[in-house]
């Protein structure tokens, strides 16, 4: 069969196992027979092994469950387990099946719903959920919060001039650049096209916001690499709001940021 069976006696003593353990784990079953089977259970997975180990032992029928176990060669399995006491012969039998694969798929369908595929930053819904929290925090601290809305001057014109490619490569740079100005409590995240939002949160003051404001323009004026050919870096217009001053909701802030940068924007 293509699933491990282990049998484990009550002290976690492994007394079976069958062959396709070295497929799953890198060991053969005489390795592994009279050894405790969380010798190989990942440590950071102990607690939450224990919790079903003992759920098994309760007297349910079966407890399925997962966590992660180290290999041989040192690399991570994630195994889906299907587990049983036998109350009659005192020990525990389980069928592993690796499910590393899987988890690895369920890992990035989560990754691409809160990001965006392109430049990899947090998208619409993650911001949301970002502002909300940030909102939340904002208020129990007494504490301000900023979003900085930009847009990219002309860039349809790079797109027309340079192609898509050259487009797209302009925008993970900004993206780089971006989440180089601001700190990890902070969330640079693209909204879609050529506009980003930058959330600032714990903000003491105006003088804060302002600062961010132009150290962003600073870093956007820098020239591009000799990869660029001669490719300018484009210019970009930002529209701020700040809470409480401009709004004590999501969509307010937002309005708002995007009424400003498009004001901004005119001027260019």
């Amino acid at each position: 069969m293509l699933d491990t069976v282990f049998v484990v006696d009550r002290d976690n003593q492994i007394v079976f196992v069958s062959d396709a353990c070295e497929s799953l784990l890198g060991y053969q079953a005489k390795e592994l027979i009279g050894t405790p089977i969380t010798d190989y259970m990942h440590p950071d997975d102990l607690a939450l092994t224990r919790d079903s180990i003992d759920r098994v032992m309760s007297g349910q029928s079966h407890v399925d469950f997962r966590n992660r176990y180290m290999r041989k060669d040192g690399s991570v399995v994630h195994i889906q387990w299907s587990a049983r006491w036998s109350e009659d012969d005192g020990v525990r039998v389980g069928v592993a099946r690796d499910v590393t694969a899987l988890r690895q798929a369920e890992e990035e369908l989560r990754f691409l719903a809160h990001h965006d595929s392109l430049t990899k930053l947090p998208n619409r819904t993650l911001l949301y959920e970002r502002l909300e929290s940030g909102l939340a925090m904002a208020r129990r601290h007494h504490t301000g919060l900023a979003l900085l809305f930009l847009d990219i001057n002309d860039f349809k014109g790079i797109n027309d001039v340079y192609g898509h490619a050259m487009g797209d490569r302009v925008l993970c740079e900004i993206a780089q650049r971006l989440q180089g100005c601001v700190r990890e409590t902070d969330t640079v995240a693209r909204m879609g096209g050529d506009e980003f939002i930058v959330l600032l949160t714990g903000i003491q003051s105006t003088d804060a916001v302002s600062a961010k404001v132009d150290s962003i323009l600073a870093v956007m004026a820098e020239p591009l690499a000799a990869g660029f050919a001669e490719l300018r870096m484009p210019s970009c217009s930002i529209g701020v709001a700040s809470y409480p001053q401009d709004g004590e909701d999501a969509d307010t802030l937002l309005s708002h940021a995007d009424d400003q940068m498009y004001q901004i924007k005119k001027r260019h």
